[in-house]
């Protein structure tokens, strides 16, 4: 199988493949995925592939995990601060860079899942932090943040 435009090892591409050919078997598609994984030593492309993967199979636990990971990589790539009034800043300037662009997703997909998980205070904290950001609602937070401070009674 050739996938010339994913820059990864043909074994990777294949388990990828083999993934989606197994979807409905959700037990062989995820030991794919994990394979890939491993064998990728964790390469961007690779966890964009898993983290869908996991989204799509209503997974937040291992879709949170595989985000987590993107953003470590991230972080340590860029040698961002850990501090978040720094890092605001950095986010902010960079945000039309293709690696930054990568973190701001995954931190606003994380605010997501942990709403989803059951942690809706860090996941209005997190899109919050996002939509400080964001002006142009390209990362998605500002509807989740709208949804999850939406008050009860304004559903009639």
């Amino acid at each position: 199988m050739k996938l010339t435009w994913f820059p990864v090892a043909e074994e990777v591409k294949y388990l990828l493949h083999l993934a989606t050919e197994q979807w409905e078997n959700p037990g062989q598609s995820e030991a794919y995925i994990q394979q890939a994984i491993a064998l990728s030593a964790n390469d961007f492309n690779v966890l964009v592939s898993a983290y869908r993967y996991f989204f799509y199979r209503n997974n937040p636990r291992m879709a949170l995990r595989v985000a987590e990971i993107l953003m470590e990589q991230v972080k340590a790539q860029e040698a961002l601060p850990e501090d978040w009034e720094d890092l605001k800043v950095i986010l902010r300037d960079r945000k039309e860079d293709e690696t930054i662009r990568l973190y701001l997703n995954a931190y606003a997909a994380a605010g997501l899942l942990y709403a989803k998980l059951g942690d809706v205070e860090m996941g209005k904290a997190i899109t919050a932090r996002i939509c400080d950001i964001d002006d142009q609602r390209e990362f998605g937070a500002k509807t989740v943040f709208e949804v999850l401070t939406h008050p009860p009674e304004d559903d009639e």
